[in-house]
């Protein structure tokens, strides 16, 4: 692989003007914000596929028994090989995901494909806006790909519920400090947190830039926290999504992370689980 969970943006801008072999993704996505696919066929990295969250990289809302699951549920396992075929993944090609929400996107399409047995997968540091600012060219229009011959093998990544989330030496929650402290919670019908879980929120692993900071400082943030090799450490957040950011940078760190991919939308859906605030 020529690039670990992160590459930047000159990096790719040059495999693809030597012509290596790599699929990129598109995968651009706001709360609330602009739609992905317009934005994808007015300028996209060249070649680059566009994969929606909503329906590719994750499952209905809260699709499990009870109305567990959270919002944004693990997507179904042939419905997200079906959407990386289409967007051209191929075994052995490595593959690069971007976005242009702080890599919150890209990182749950990071941590899906290498969940799934796909190993050559980075995020491209610093997103859409690092590839306009590196002069990488832009290509307007739908893109057409050929089909993918990925084939999918759940489970190569650790995950806990809510059964066993508290279980963890460490149990980080990836959201903002305010919704962590339950002063606001603008989602979910609940504030709080889990119990004993520490804040580790997303933006902590950007620097002024928008990139993530390199793994010696990333390690010194996570080491802080009690989350260093060889520590059981899980990540949750509001659904699922963001808690993905800090996998991957822990990840960079070199710690390897559970996801709670229900996180605290499945975990206040059962009114007998404990909630902390403050």
């Amino acid at each position: 692989m020529p690039f670990g969970p992160l590459v930047t943006a000159q990096a790719l801008r040059t495999l693809l003007e030597e012509g290596t072999p790599v699929t990129v993704l598109d995968v651009r996505y706001r709360l609330g914000g602009p739609g992905g696919p317009d934005e994808h066929e007015q300028g996209h990295v060249p070649g680059a596929a566009y994969l929606d969250l909503d329906t590719a990289l994750a499952a209905p809302p809260h699709s499990g028994p009870g109305g567990s699951g959270g919002r944004h549920p693990l997507p179904d396992q042939g419905v997200l090989q079906e959407a990386l075929r289409a967007a051209g993944v191929r075994a052995g090609v490595p593959v690069v995901a971007y976005d242009d929400w702080s890599g919150h996107a890209a990182a749950r399409c990071w941590w899906l494909l290498r969940h799934h047995g796909v190993d050559d997968v980075a995020v491209l540091d610093g997103g859409w806006s690092a590839w306009r600012e590196e002069g990488g060219a832009v290509e307007l229009g739908p893109t057409s790909v050929l089909a993918g011959d990925v084939e999918l093998t759940p489970g190569r990544l650790p995950t806990v519920d809510a059964s066993t989330a508290q279980e963890a030496d460490v149990l980080l929650d990836a959201r903002a400090a305010e919704r962590y402290r339950g002063e606001v919670e603008p989602v979910d019908p609940v504030a709080g947190h889990v119990p004993g879980a520490l804040n580790a929120p997303t933006s902590g692993n950007l620097g002024e830039d928008g990139r993530f900071l390199d793994a010696e400082r990333l390690a010194a943030r996570y080491a802080a926290l009690g989350a260093v090799p060889g520590a059981d450490v899980a990540v949750y957040c509001g659904s699922g999504v963001t808690a993905a950011h800090d996998v991957l940078a822990l990840a960079v760190a070199g710690v390897n992370a559970a996801l709670y991919p229900g996180s605290w939308s499945d975990w206040v859906s059962d009114p007998r689980r404990p909630v902390e605030r403050g």
